[in-house]
């Protein structure tokens, strides 16, 4: 049998292929948008994909099914309660597929979704019993799957279901089998998920909290707390994944803008995300613009801070940045892109164009300002991170509260805005100053940075 796990940079998705060269057959589960890597995958080992399986209706990351189907003809499989609305076979509990020595049996597993299904896996030429199971976003890692997504009418439904799933379907199968989600650190579809990314069932028994609660009334108390921040894209997501995402090939690959060209298209609404990390931007950009630098977890930051459906313009390095961010945007169906500012930065200023600059402040001065009552100091970490420490004299206003109040939004005053690490700061800064604050400042290194300058914290 042929396995292999991959893992979505930032959005911390896996998908599987499992299949036999020996039979020359090979399905997919859970693939994301950009299937390059499975295509070379199939040929290098000299499979044919036939089949992609859908664990659930994704909410965090658009799937690439139709990409495959596309490219192979490979049959997309979904449970029969999903209500998609492309051309699909339906799954139901008890199903079994065959890819030579490979078995796969379908369990449907409710819970994250109504939708949701967990895959065991057998290499029959090892065993006739299961080896391991594809949970799907029912159990990760030290975490289980959120119930909130599918919507808050049948939210108690979800919730006993997930229970249900955990404690029954799963209840009977043995310690020995090897677990495999579809999320793992880093993704919004959980939390508190290990970085490790396989786990098995004897281990999350012993070790995963969200699995030693002995009654409904328990676990429903505890699933429900302090639930991730749920972006504004997984909607927009959801109705992609239902209907079927179109296909990458109309969207253009490349186009670079002149200052002109970027200017007159700036004017007509699109939105500005510039990606260089705090310190550029915070020294010169784009008046309007949105600071969400390029690292892991980017995806995740432009599906809360920006509209889905929103029309983009990019701020990047290079042109391999460029392609790399397409990819990330893609991934999470933010596809009206229109192009790139063609030598960045300095080419806007040296065509005279008008910028602006975002203050990076050091803790060192945050701690003289704030001594002399100078400054209004927003903390936009969310509430578990301002419960374990935060500055006494903080207002604190979690990052996804700022963002609801929309354009516009501005505080009296000298304005410091301060996360973790400077990351999150700079993107409420850049919204801020885009809103009208003239004056406001990025806590550079935030909490971070204080905590290790010896600054004192409030609990």
């Amino acid at each position: 049998m042929y396995f292999k796990q991959l893992q979505t940079p930032g959005l911390g998705c896996f998908s599987y292929l499992i299949g036999c060269p020996a039979a020359g057959l090979l399905c997919v589960i859970d693939p994301r948008r950009d299937i390059a890597e499975y295509l070379e995958i199939a040929s290098t080992e000299g499979m044919r994909i036939t089949h992609v399986f859908e664990t659930h209706v994704h909410a965090d990351h658009v799937s690439g099914s139709q990409e495959l189907r596309a490219a192979t003809g490979a049959e997309i499989c979904v449970h029969e309660s999903a209500g998609v609305a492309y051309a699909h076979a339906t799954m139901k509990h008890g199903d079994r597929f065959r890819f030579g020595a490979a078995a796969l049996e379908i369990l449907h597993t409710p819970g994250h979704t109504p939708n949701s299904v967990s895959i065991l896996v057998t290499d029959t030429v090892r065993s006739d019993q299961p080896e391991l199971i594809l949970t799907g976003d029912l159990l990760f890692v030290g975490d289980v799957g959120r119930p909130d997504l599918p919507g808050s009418e049948i939210l108690g439904e979800q919730v006993e279901n997930l229970y249900k799933s955990l404690n029954f379907v799963l209840g009977s199968l043995p310690d020995s089998l090897e677990v495999y989600p579809a999320h793992g650190q880093g993704s919004l579809c959980g939390r508190g998920m290990s970085a490790k990314n396989s786990s098995t069932l004897g281990y999350e028994r012993m070790a995963n909290p969200m699995l030693r609660h002995k009654s409904l009334e328990t676990f429903r108390t505890a699933v429900l707390a302090a639930l991730p921040v749920r972006p504004q894209s997984f909607t927009h997501i959801i109705q992609t994944n239902l209907r079927g995402a179109p296909l990458l090939e109309r969207c253009p690959v490349e186009r670079a803008l002149s200052p002109d060209q970027f200017g007159e298209l700036m004017a007509s609404g699109a939105v500005v995300i510039d990606t260089r990390d705090a310190s550029a931007f915070g020294g010169a950009h784009i008046p309007g613009s949105l600071n969400i630098g390029f690292e892991k977890q980017m995806a995740n930051w432009v599906g809360m801070a920006v509209k889905p459906g929103s029309q983009q313009l990019l701020v990047v390095e290079n042109r391999e940045r460029y392609e790399a961010m397409r990819t990330e945007l893609h991934r999470i169906g933010y596809d009206d892109i229109l192009g790139y500012l063609v030598d960045g930065v300095g080419n806007w200023i040296r065509a005279g164009k008008p910028i602006e600059s975002l203050a990076q402040i050091s803790v060192h001065d945050l701690k003289t300002k704030l001594d002399e009552g100078e400054v209004t100091l927003l903390d936009v970490r969310t509430p578990a991170e301002w419960e374990s420490g935060h500055i006494a004299q903080a207002r604190h206003l979690p990052f996804a509260e700022v963002l609801q109040n929309g354009p516009g939004f501005c505080l009296q005053g000298p304005v410091q805005v301060i996360c973790g690490s400077g990351y999150r700061s700079n993107i409420i800064g850049s919204l801020l100053k885009a809103g009208g604050c003239a004056d406001v400042s990025s806590v550079a290194g935030g909490m971070l940075a204080w905590r290790r300058s010896g600054y004192p914290t409030a609990v």
